[in-house]
């Protein structure tokens, strides 16, 4: 069972708690805290992992203003593997769901995805475990890539062995897949970053870019009529072509 806690950090003159989630505004900061060696793979570079997510909200009105911070802790059979928390207004209320990796000690990451309500940050969908100890995906970000007004989220599984594009959909509180496509990949093992993500250029749809399997193209994916499109839109040169692919340029 997730470990839930609470924790205020409100000006000296506002002591109430917020009365409804929908006192909850903007969210200041969201990252992984509580370094963990319990998981030891690796993929990012290091022994550590994180057993907790902490996420920073605005209050607004009819609330008193300032701040409130909620911690997710994981059991120990579960570890945030990634970068950092992505962050995405999945369901179109105005305040970002929370994007994250999370790995289990024998079946692997799943994408998970957490949104604070009823005063608590709550994990409210998941895609299954890949299905083995030490078999990861690595997050590309979320948007409406296909115009449909549902939000999609992206990654790569397996970037290091199954280099495998998955796109899954968000709609209801629940996720579902929508494409997949081979041979891309946005991470190699040991780095400590992750290469890629979704851009949307001046009049064009949103792209997914990503290196090729072999790290020798960057590939342009879209999704149309619930397949991936894919193009190739140059050489792969090192990590700021992919920075600049993602910029546009």
């Amino acid at each position: 069972m997730l470990c839930l806690s609470l924790i205020l950090a409100l000006p000296a003159i506002a002591r109430a708690a917020p009365a409804a989630s929908a006192c909850v505004g903007a969210i200041l900061d969201a990252r992984y805290i509580d370094p963990t060696d319990r998981y030891p793979h690796g993929a990012l570079g290091d022994p550590w992992e994180w057993a907790a997510l902490s996420v920073t909200f605005r209050l607004t009105p009819p609330c008193l203003t300032g701040e409130v911070g909620a911690v997710v802790t994981l059991p120990a059979d579960l570890v945030f593997e990634d970068v950092a928390p992505k962050l995405a207004d999945l369901d179109g209320d105005g305040t970002p769901e929370i994007l994250t990796v999370e790995s289990q000690r024998d079946r692997g990451a799943r994408l998970a995805v957490y949104k604070y309500s009823g005063g608590k940050l709550r994990r409210v969908a998941t895609t299954p475990h890949i299905g083995q100890r030490n078999r990861w995906l690595a997050q590309l970000g979320a948007a409406d890539l296909d115009g449909d007004g549902a939000i999609e989220i992206a990654y790569i599984d397996r970037p290091h062995l199954a280099r495998t594009l998955r796109i899954w959909r968000y709609r209801n509180g629940a996720l579902t897949p929508v494409a997949d496509a081979p041979n891309l990949t946005n991470h190699r093992f040991g780095e400590p970053g992750l290469s890629g993500g979704i851009r949307t250029c001046a009049g064009a749809e949103p792209e997914i870019i990503t290196a090729d399997a072999n790290w020798f193209r960057i590939i342009a994916s879209t999704l149309r009529g619930g397949a991936i499109a894919r193009r190739d839109i140059g050489p792969y040169t090192g990590p700021e072509s992919l920075t600049d692919a993602l910029a546009c340029r």
